[in-house]
């Protein structure tokens, strides 16, 4: 079930394409190799893309029609001819290094427009904050010099140990002294970008320059927020109001902000708003920080060593002379026993000559500054010097300011909290974007203005419709037909129940009877046709080895099991003890599909009832290779362009590493279908490679002795197998997670793989292919016009908000029963197959009905869940390695730059082809 508080969780949008360098001209350019493809790519392949993304062929006709609101305001542009001029900005300071911090940038061009605007004959500037700057028309040269001078409070330095004497401190407290730092910049043109690019491209012609165009609009409403004192992260913006802040423990709070970016769109340039939220330092005393952070009560229970890996970099605030400063560390020991030398003066009152004495922090602050520390004589200091020159300050005198970056990943504990209070419902974020827009006032910049842009304050409406919702078989061949995007299996039998006969359950969890949990199992069981024998034991972890680590539990259940079962089980239930997030999983699952070849099922109940108990006895069904439901087109079989031809479905996904874990490797997980003609089973396939790598390198993978070990050699093998020896002569393949920017790529690296695995396995006649890219972090919403509901489960849009060229559509599968409902966005590389409009949204639409795991209409199709599910359990397989390694003594897993990407292991034959991942 999606909903608008966890869509935002998962980060924002991929940051948008790189402009033109400084002082290049566009026909000198070469492309750069983009940043996240495979490493056996070379950059000449993407010079010259073979296959671009196809046109529109059309629009949808089927469903109730159904009038829609979407959050993009309608754009209008005045001055069409307007051209923006690029120029290139190098700042350097006095001792000749470069400017590169966003922060000091702003600060001194907002200085130089200051200072020397009659030479800029008052242009108005755009200024990205780094090394770019636009202007509409041309400034009166082509190349600037210019000297700067910042008037910055030395303060910064005063209030903390030092090397002054008392009286220099003295003084610096009595008057604000102002040292004078000097900046140098440079200023040359660069390039023209002509707004008539976004005319050409909003008439659906491939227009060069149009993202550069779109870009530096979206930098003007960057350099609004600038101004505004908003952080900005990517093409969002989120001001330090309280009203806005949401805490979610740890620490940390979410902070409610908007995305804002200019789109084009099949009814011209909208300006795109959404709400976002980003994870931010909860301000305040760095003491309450770090008790909060470490889910402790007293201040002598804070681990420092974690302290001073999450403290470093911060920035703080002083008490005593409210200035700010970034940590840089913490002192080596505590306050009242860190000392540092300190020049006093003589006692005759000269100040040429003097001597130095060494003084703990803590009696500097309280007998020479008279400031009272009553907690934190015992604790480190904070370090905010530099490397060689540090400056202690005690803790309690810090506090955090605000609107400061959390990118660790979060705790499920903070994510729930997250989700459950950011929701709003849709009513409730109609008002808040149109609020934005209104109180904004965008179009009243001088720099849009000079464009000739016009926003509309009402959010546009766009026509939609409503597809039915495929009817589905159940047992005893009834008939079920989903209402509102659900169904339910009460009083009705599964499709085709398995039988269990061999079987056990293991217990990790001190507190679950698993007496009673199993007899419920087979209760309910027997009720939806699946018939449970009697677990052959029920087996206890033993309490000696609950404090080990995870690898040793599960290696002393296993000795239990193998003592206590005449033989391999073909089921294991495994009750956890932790609900989210239990180190026993990786090692258990790794333990059972790679070692064993046993299927596993793992809960952790909370409440055990019927629908509990049901969607637990979904998933071993699918997993012990049982049907749940089926399409009804299926059994028919009735699918258009599917049922005759023999045709393979594709779900690709890529999962990385949390954020900060830039060494671990990111898993490529791509699930086929099988026995065709059906559409509902798959097997997957899973792959390390490169960490952060988007584009998936092991499609196809040559070895040395002629054989391809790449995934889609093992799913077309599959499917020939499951398929009565039938080879697919189509191929549909949905990919998830890649931004626009990344199509062609799809388009010419993983595509290109594909066809060479179906070549090389000596195919003449290649099947035919459609290709679609599934996105969900995206930022366009659909609203009833004065309905306080989502829109219906069904809802699809292919008109006026979508791509002027591109064959895209948007749809609404699922019922959103809380908060906004996030449409799935469908763009369609290729369509070889030849699917007209309806044929496919119906297809698409049918496949988020095929989720074996639960009974309701899933937000995506139901094979990019799949990939997405594979990739998930089967990297907890490299957190079972770093725990092996940590276990045995030797380091971890070194960074993927030093040495190569660690295999995974391959699943065991019995389970390779089970829907192990349901």
């Amino acid at each position: 079930m999606e909903n608008e508080g966890a869509e935002e969780i998962k980060g924002a949008l991929p940051p948008p394409p790189p402009c033109i360098p400084p002082n290049v001209k566009p026909e000198q350019l070469v492309p750069p190799p983009p940043p996240s493809i495979p490493p056996n790519v070379k950059p000449e392949q993407l010079e010259s893309p073979k296959r671009l993304p196809i046109s529109r062929p059309g629009v949808g006709r089927d469903g109730q029609r159904i009038s829609l609101l979407t959050n993009h305001f309608k754009v209008s542009v005045n001055a069409p001819d307007a051209t923006f001029y690029q120029y290139t900005v190098s700042i350097t300071a006095s001792d000749k290094r470069a400017v590169e911090g966003k922060g000091i940038g702003r600060k001194v061009m907002d200085k130089l427009y200051q200072t020397y605007c009659s030479e800029l004959a008052r242009k108005h500037l755009a200024y990205d904050g780094e090394k770019s700057l636009f202007t509409v028309g041309s400034l009166p040269q082509n190349k600037f010099e210019f000297t700067v001078v910042l008037e910055e409070s030395s303060l910064k330095h005063n209030g903390s140990p030092g090397n002054g004497s008392p009286s220099e401190m003295e003084r610096k407290r009595s008057k604000r002294s102002y040292q004078a730092k000097t900046f140098k910049v440079d200023i040359s043109f660069a390039t023209k970008i002509p707004m008539k690019s976004i005319a050409l491209a909003l008439k659906g012609n491939e227009a060069e320059g149009t993202g550069d165009a779109l870009r530096v609009l979206d930098i003007i409403l960057r350099q609004q927020a600038a101004e505004r004192g908003c952080l900005l992260v990517r093409q969002s913006f989120f001001h330090g109001d309280v009203r806005n802040f949401v805490d979610v423990g740890g620490g940390v709070t979410g902070c409610r902000g908007f995305h804002s970016s200019f789109r084009t769109t099949h009814s011209g340039l909208t300006l795109n708003m959404d709400v976002s939220t980003t994870m931010t330092l909860t301000p305040g005393p760095v003491l309450d920080f770090l008790r909060a952070n470490q889910n402790v009560k007293d201040n002598r229970q804070i681990d420092w060593g974690r302290a001073k890996r999450m403290l470093k970099n911060m920035r703080i605030k002083t008490r005593h002379n409210n200035m700010e400063f970034k940590i840089i560390g913490l002192s080596e020991h505590p306050c009242n026993k860190q000392y540092f030398p300190m020049k006093v003066k003589n006692g005759d009152g000269g100040h040429d000559e003097g001597q130095t004495v060494e003084v703990t922090v803590y009696d500097y602050f309280t007998q020479h500054r008279k400031l009272e520390l009553s907690s934190s004589a015992y604790m480190p200091c904070l370090d905010v010097g530099r490397p060689k020159k540090p400056n202690y300050i005690p803790l309690e005198l810090c506090s955090l300011v605000p609107l400061q970056r959390y990118t660790k990943a979060l705790s499920t504990t903070q994510r729930s909290s997250l989700v459950e209070k950011s929701r709003q419902k849709p009513q409730e974020r109609i008002k808040t974007l149109t609020d934005a827009v209104n109180n904004y006032r965008y179009d009243e910049d001088p720099l849009l203005s000079a464009c000739g842009i016009r926003i509309e304050k009402q959010l546009a409406q766009v026509d939609g419709r409503v597809l039915s919702a495929p009817a589905l078989k159940v047992g005893n061949s009834e008939d079920c037909f989903p209402r509102n995007g659900r169904w339910n299996f009460n009083n009705k039998m599964l499709f085709e129940p398995i039988q269990i006969k061999r079987w056990a359950v293991v217990n990790f969890s001190a507190r679950c009877d698993t007496s009673y949990i199993s007899r419920e199992l087979i209760n309910c069981g027997r009720n939806k046709g699946i018939h449970i024998d009697r677990p052959f034991s029920l087996i206890e972890e033993d309490p000696q080895w609950r404090r080990s680590g995870p690898v040793m539990r599960v290696e002393k259940m296993f000795e239990q099991i193998k003592a206590k079962l005449p033989g391999p089980p073909e089921f294991l239930l495994c009750v956890l003890p932790e609900r989210k997030n239990s180190d026993i999983y990786g090692p258990w699952k790794k333990k059972n599909l790679h070692e064993m070849g046993i299927v596993t099922q793992c809960i952790s109940p909370m409440k055990v009832n019927d629908q509990y108990l049901t969607n637990v006895l979904l998933k071993i069904n699918t997993k012990l290779g049982g049907k749940n439901s089926l399409l009804a087109v299926e059994q028919v079989p009735q699918i258009p362009l599917i049922n005759e031809t023999p045709t393979m479905i594709l779900g690709m996904d890529v999962s990385h590493g949390s954020p900060g874990q830039s060494d671990i490797p990111s898993i490529a997980a791509v699930v086929g279908s099988r026995c065709w003609p059906l559409i509902s089973r798959y097997r997957a396939s899973v792959r390390t490679q490169s960490p952060k790598v988007e584009m998936i390198d092991s499609l196809y993978k040559p070895l040395p002795n002629g054989e391809d070990d790449g995934i889609i050699r093992e799913l077309l093998v599959e499917f020939y197998q499951t398929s009565n020896a039938r080879k697919p002569a189509q191929i549909i393949i949905f990919r998830d997670g890649v931004s626009e920017s990344q199509f062609n790529q799809v388009l010419n690296i993983e595509l290109e793989q594909i066809i060479k695995a179906i070549t090389h396995l000596g195919e003449t006649k290649l099947p035919k292919i459609t290709l679609v890219v599934a996105q969900k972090n995206h930022h366009t919403k659909l609203f009833q016009a004065n309905r306080p509901d989502n829109v219906p489960p069904g809802t699809v849009v292919d008109t006026k908000v979508v791509h002027p060229r591109n064959y895209d559509f948007y749809m609404c599968a699922h019922a959103g029963m809380i908060g906004t409902s996030r449409p799935a966005h469908y763009n369609v590389l290729l369509d070889e197959i030849g699917f007209s409009p309806d044929d496919l949204q119906k297809l698409v639409h049918s496949l988020s009905y095929v989720y074996q795991r639960s009974t309701t209409a899933v937000s995506i199709v139901a094979p990019i869940c799949y990939a997405h599910h594979a990739a998930q359990q089967i990297g907890q397989f490299i957190k079972f390695e770093d725990f092996s390694d940590s276990s045995s003594g030797h380091g971890g897993m070194t960074s993927a730059g030093s040495v190569p990407v660690p295999e995974l292991p391959k699943l065991h034959p019995n389970v390779r082809s089970s829907m192990f991942f349901c």
